[in-house]
């Protein structure tokens, strides 16, 4: 389907009911807010329009931008945003036990949330641990990669956060986990399990929190590879807004076409408010 700047009216009034949001590049750039912000959450509170930001960003708790937000005068719940970081960690711990070592690389969100969940966070290389997990960190360094490469040497898993390779900001697109992801498996030939977008974990918590069905839910996103892809794998519509990563240039270049493209959030409460009528 060729992405389109409408809703098919027969379809949309009776299909989409629920919102997956995405964070950076979506709603926010940087510290910045993105043109419209204010009255799409203003627009979603008045037609009671239930939703979730999921972002693939494992830097930040869900308490870190929900104060952000508030600075923008987005007044949300903590339960009404889901990062990388705590779906990083849900799924850890369905996977190993309460006292199992990691080697982790990323800000304090991953780290504290992980280290709360009852997991013990290796500082080097001493003492084996069972798995390495990536997230987005801000004081990357030689020894840090040192550290999980002799790991993964070792046998350890390789957790990532997200695959993202570049995160949105003010002065352009910086490294993300991508990046750190693809130096390991270049020195150790370990394929990472990601855990955020495209990949279903973080959309499945979604349609649980939201209790939605698929059919009923729709991802905005401003990645291809990542929010829009990954929604259509889970099986909802997708929205990509061209105000971060994706345009709809990289739509032909990567394949990945979405059912909607918007060029904004003020398109977009446009669009939601013509289906609501």
């Amino acid at each position: 389907m060729d992405a389109k700047t409408s809703f098919p009216a027969n379809t949309v009034s009776t299909a989409i009911r629920h919102l997956i949001l995405d964070m950076d590049g979506t709603l926010l750039k940087g510290n910045a807010p993105m043109p419209g912000l204010s009255r799409l959450f203003e627009f979603l509170h008045t037609a009671n329009f239930p939703f979730i930001i999921a972002t693939n960003n494992a830097t930040k708790s869900a308490e870190d931008y929900q104060r952000k937000l508030e600075q923008h005068n987005v007044h949300i719940r903590v339960s009404d945003i889901l990062t990388a970081a705590a779906a990083t960690t849900a799924y850890l711990e369905q996977e190993l036990e309460k006292g199992t070592r990691l080697y982790v690389i990323g800000q304090p969100a991953l780290r504290d949330a992980l280290q709360n969940a009852g997991f013990l966070l290796m500082e080097n290389a001493v003492v084996p641990v069972e798995a390495v997990v990536v997230g987005g960190d801000w004081t990357l360094t030689y020894d840090k990669i040192k550290y999980a490469i002799l790991h993964l040497q070792r046998g350890a898993r390789l957790i990532g956060a997200n695959p993202d390779v570049v995160y949105p900001t003010e002065e352009g697109l910086i490294p993300e986990t991508g990046t750190t992801l693809a130096a390991l498996h270049a020195a150790t030939g370990v394929k990472p399990t990601i855990i955020g977008k495209p990949m279903p974990h973080l959309f499945n918590m979604c349609l649980e929190r939201l209790n939605s069905p698929q059919y009923q839910t729709v991802v905005v996103g401003d990645r291809l590879e990542t929010d829009n892809l990954g929604g259509k794998r889970a099986g909802l519509k997708t929205i990509l807004t061209t105000t971060g990563v994706g345009s709809d240039e990289t739509i032909h270049a990567k394949d990945i076409h979405p059912d909607w493209v918007v060029n904004g959030l003020d398109e977009l409460v446009d669009l939601l408010a013509n289906q609501t009528r």
